[in-house]
């Protein structure tokens, strides 16, 4: 099936959230609670489960992790290479720096299930694992530093890092839930996907200024085609199985993470910019996801 159709549920969903917050009663208010409950409670439980019970076959998805660490630091040094290039505010900067780089796990699971079924989800697993709390430290410094809050403090309570730290220990241990307790963890992170797509539509914003144009295209075309180009490049240059490259070209290819609007404005960060940036992004991405696939 063309990947444009199989990724056309998600992208379905993003646009029944932007629908309902303006045309139902379903007012912004609600989203924005449901938001917080997708990012403190229901989507780590999805971290937490896949990462734990997930056999990771180090040695067999090596390449693919180099490939994805790659591509991710790339994305990492071209977005910070914006405050020499474009000479932005300290805030504007701290607060948008960190959608060059991090991705949409909640696009990013349902779109690897759908593409690849289990094996897909555990290879995203696999990435983002290692990859989101990187991604959440990173973050979470740029915007400590300027709002001069206590980065290791702000770590510590990261309810992504702590779920994805809890997921690989208890991995690495051999521990594993108990049946019951599996399955509602299994429901919450169930729960979390569709909710999840729903409020990043619900959070969609149109692009009202100009103020920060260049900085917004600069990021996204990072984001979009620079990274995803990096990923393919090198995965073939790895000779990576085809499941595996699918899966790294996915994972580099995704919009930015909803939650970094809720990290910029709980440290005091631009949220209005940040909101901007994953509007654009995740807009354009139903164009660009489907391309790098078909690209493959």
């Amino acid at each position: 099936m063309n990947p444009a159709f199989l990724l056309l549920p998600d992208f379905l969903l993003i646009l029944l959230g932007f629908l309902l917050v303006r045309y139902s009663a379903l007012h912004k208010d609600i989203w924005t609670a449901a938001e917080k409950l997708v990012y403190y409670l229901l989507f780590p439980a999805l971290l937490f489960h896949s990462i734990n019970k997930t056999n990771f076959d180090w040695a067999g998805t090596s390449d693919m992790l180099l490939v994805a660490v790659i591509a991710f630091l790339s994305a990492m040094v071209l977005g910070y290479a914006s405050k020499w290039l474009f000479k932005p505010s300290d805030l504007s900067f701290s607060s948008g720096f960190q959608t060059s780089f991090r991705f949409n796990s909640y696009i990013a699971f349902a779109a690897a299930g759908r593409l690849a079924g289990e094996e897909g989800v555990a290879l995203m697993a696999i990435i983002s694992g290692c990859l989101v709390p990187f991604a959440n430290a990173t973050s979470v410094w740029a915007l400590a530093k300027h709002s001069e809050t206590h980065i290791f403090k702000e770590i510590i309570k990261n309810p992504l890092i702590i779920a994805t730290v809890l997921g690989l220990t208890t991995n690495l241990l051999g521990l594993t839930m108990p049946e019951y307790l599996a399955m509602s963890l299994q429901r919450l992170g169930s729960a979390s996907i569709a909710l999840g797509l729903l409020s990043v539509g619900a959070g969609l914003m149109w692009v009202k200024s100009k103020k920060d144009g260049a900085l917004i295209t600069y990021w996204t075309f990072i984001k979009l085609i620079v990274c995803p180009a990096i990923a393919l490049t090198v995965g073939r240059y790895f000779e990576l199985p085809p499941a595996q490259l699918t899966n790294v070209v996915l994972f580099a290819a995704l919009p930015t993470a909803t939650s970094a609007y809720v990290l910029a404005n709980r440290m005091k960060g631009d949220g209005a910019l940040v909101a901007v940036c994953i509007s654009v992004m995740t807009l354009l991405a139903a164009l660009t996801l489907p391309f790098w696939l078909n690209v493959i």
